[in-house]
């Protein structure tokens, strides 16, 4: 643990010395977010859009901007670089457990995912966007956007341990766009074309969306609340053991 803690560490560092990344990760999520809005706001009005609750379509669009957030993470491309550069060989030399290796850098994710989306909804809430689930919404909000960036930086270190390339790993990363917009991204899952709303339903990232827009839209729902952490569970175990499986054949 002690191990995970210092490479976390280093990786925050890391991250630290490199703004210019960090601004890109809040740039891009929120230029979405003021894109889309400036498109269909007219199209569903706040007072006469039932899905809406109330909200400005802002609201709506929001956990598209925190999921974005959330996957552009660069944890992968660090690890590439040391991989490279042969760094990485001397970590795995030393006599600490394997795991400490990505672990660190999956925590140093946690805590710069927490960060970001707090900035962001604390960005957002000027522009006429509430929590209907008040400040422990809030913080379920900020929770399941920065475990989503964690899980989604471990399988992208998981395609960098196993090609050790920063071309092949910055292509993994574009399989989270489609994945994106196979989602009721838009407007609600029931408002989809039938083909649409099958995809969407079969996508894991439908619920953690769905997750977050419960939050924002609507007091404590748990019904749409729970099926979020579920698939952030799911898929982090998941990640986890072909991590730990990567690591331990990694020659």
């Amino acid at each position: 643990m002690n191990a995970t803690i210092a490479l976390g560490r280093r990786s925050i560092r890391e991250a630290i010395r490199q703004p210019d990344a960090l601004l890109m990760t809040m740039f891009i999520p929120l230029f979405f977010l003021v894109v889309n809005t400036g498109q269909a706001a007219k199209i569903f009005p706040s007072d006469s859009t039932e899905f809406l609750q109330g909200q400005s379509y802002g609201a709506f669009q929001l956990p598209i901007t925190l999921l974005l957030a959330a996957s552009f993470g660069m944890a992968a491309l660090f690890l590439v670089e040391e991989i490279e550069g042969g760094y990485f060989d001397k970590l795995r030399a030393m006599p600490i457990p394997r795991y400490s290796l990505v672990l660190g850098r999956l925590s140093a994710e946690a805590v710069k995912g927490i960060l970001l989306s707090t900035v962001i909804v604390l960005v957002a809430l000027p522009f006429g966007i509430t929590i209907a689930s008040g400040i422990p919404g809030f913080l379920l909000l900020v929770a399941l956007s920065s475990l989503w960036g964690v899980v989604y930086a471990g399988f992208m270190q998981i395609i960098a341990l196993k090609t050790r390339s920063a071309a092949a790993t910055n292509s993994g990363g574009l399989i989270f766009f489609p994945l994106l917009f196979l989602t009721p991204n838009f407007v609600p899952r029931d408002m989809l074309a039938p083909p649409m709303e099958v995809a969407a339903t079969i996508n894991p990232v439908t619920y953690l969306m769905e997750a977050l827009r419960s939050l924002i839209l609507e007091d404590l729902d748990w019904g749409a609340i729970l099926p979020g952490f579920a698939v952030v569970a799911a898929l982090g175990a998941l990640m986890l053991a072909l991590t730990v499986r990567m690591i331990k054949t990694y020659d």
